[in-house]
């Protein structure tokens, strides 16, 4: 197994969302390096299956584009069925 290199870096962020991933990285158990490095990771690496693809290109090309009646739980799921 190949070593891993690191290079030491530094980031300005803003408290509050600093403050957020302590709060993650220590409810998680981890180091905030860990933290950061790994969710990181997960944005940059993460690619969708080909159902979810297969999804998301259904979705953007509207043919199942319609009134999604709210008034109830019977009528919304009536409404988002397929045809």
């Amino acid at each position: 197994m190949e070593a891993v290199v690191r290079k030491q870096t530094s980031f300005r962020l803003r408290e509050d969302l600093l403050q957020i991933l302590q709060e993650h990285a220590k409810k998680a158990n981890r180091s905030l390096n860990n933290f950061v490095e790994s969710t990181l990771m997960d944005a940059m690496y993460s690619e969708p299956n080909e159902e979810t693809v297969a999804a998301i290109n259904e979705a953007r090309s509207g043919k199942y584009a319609g009134v999604i009646d709210t008034t109830d739980f019977g009528s919304f799921k009536t409404t988002t069925e397929k045809a």
